[in-house]
């Protein structure tokens, strides 16, 4: 009885995934997991059991979700951050990390600061400088048009620097008749865009200082002057801005699956600030100096996230779809399933690789 207790214990070891522990009822159907789950280290992982999860709100439930796992639940009430989920040494190293972790908010004061700053219009950039920042976020208000005033104008934009300096700011012209000016959102009034840089200006500006010198074919994460660009929703900024930059280059926080619902659809930016760096946005009029900062902070978390180092660390990679190709169900057969994690790669672009280039 118990060697036949041994055998089932041993089979059900085999038949269950290394990383996110499901467990099948054959090993062939852990195989095929493997194949379309692309499992890696650069997956949140609870730092109690080492479970991967898909992304931090389904490693949140996992350790204080409705359904929680009690033993990690347990650990992470007393040592664990919650607001980047890390499991400290202590209750006291819980604290003392806690505290840094948190952000404050840079609503309070911000009209006064950005005053101080004199980037109410903020319209030059200098892009030449040798200590021109490598990174850099945007963020733009829209106003209404069309006759119900439901078509998104771009009537504000700003970038600033990995430091939550302001590097360009301005009210833009739309290109069409405002109907709604969405005061109680933008703090937009008429006389602010009176005079305000024409669209076509502002997409011009913004363009050859993120393309920095360089042709937008020759554009590439590593190795080349063009900027990444960080926001929010870039995909619609942009669009309002007419202005196309190279997807290699965007690190949006709509869209990065560690930051996404466990239902893969995005979070707003309210609610990751207030999650991951503990304060508070968009409380009354919503200021695109405010997401900026959010943003770029929001991406250096994620940019910071100590993974192991691979040569070849997306699936994508040629040498990795090579290696896919020749697998086959005998070889995996011989595989644990630790071994098969160990040649898993990731599906997409871990924002960790930005702080190798």
């Amino acid at each position: 009885m118990d060697c036949r207790s041994s055998m089932e214990s041993s089979e059900t070891l085999r038949n269950k995934c290394a990383a996110c522990y499901k467990q099948f009822n054959k090993f062939e159907h852990l195989v095929e997991h493997m194949k379309i789950s692309y499992h890696s280290g650069h997956e949140p992982m609870c730092g109690v059991c080492k479970k991967h999860c898909r992304s931090f709100e389904s490693l949140r439930e996992h350790l204080i979700g409705p359904l929680p796992k009690q033993e990690c639940k347990n650990i992470f009430s007393f040592r664990g951050c919650r607001f980047c989920l890390m499991i400290l040494e202590t209750p006291n190293a819980r604290r003392i990390h806690q505290e840094r972790c948190q952000f404050s908010s840079v609503n309070a004061g911000l009209t006064t600061r950005m005053a101080a700053l004199g980037v109410r219009d903020k319209a030059m950039i200098d892009y030449t400088s040798s200590r021109s920042p490598k990174v850099v976020a945007l963020s733009c208000k829209m106003v209404g048009g069309g006759s119900d005033g439901s078509l998104d104008l771009c009537a504000r934009v700003c970038i600033t620097d990995e430091s939550d300096n302001v590097v360009f700011h301005t009210y833009v012209k739309p290109p069409m008749p405002v109907t709604n000016y969405r005061y109680e959102k933008t703090g937009i009034r008429p006389e602010n865009l009176r005079d305000a840089m024409p669209l076509k200006h502002a997409q011009r500006k913004i363009q050859e200082f993120l393309c920095n010198g360089e042709p937008m074919w020759k554009i590439r994460p590593r190795g080349g002057k063009g900027r990444i660009l960080v926001g929010h929703g870039l995909d619609h900024d942009l669009d309002r801005l007419q202005l196309e930059y190279p997807s290699s280059m965007i690190r949006d926080t709509a869209k990065y699956p560690p930051l996404m619902k466990t239902s893969k659809l995005s979070n707003s930016l309210k609610y990751l600030t207030q999650a991951y760096l503990g304060y508070d946005v968009h409380v009354g009029i919503q200021d695109p100096y405010e997401d900026c900062v959010a943003t770029m902070r929001l991406y250096t978390r994620m940019r910071y996230q100590k993974h192991k180092i691979e040569a070849y660390p997306l699936a994508a990679d040629a040498h990795n779809r090579s290696n896919q190709v020749a697998w086959r169900q005998n070889e995996f057969e011989r595989m644990s399933p630790d071994e098969m994690l160990s040649i898993s790669r990731s599906d997409y672009y871990c924002w960790c690789l930005d702080s190798l280039a």
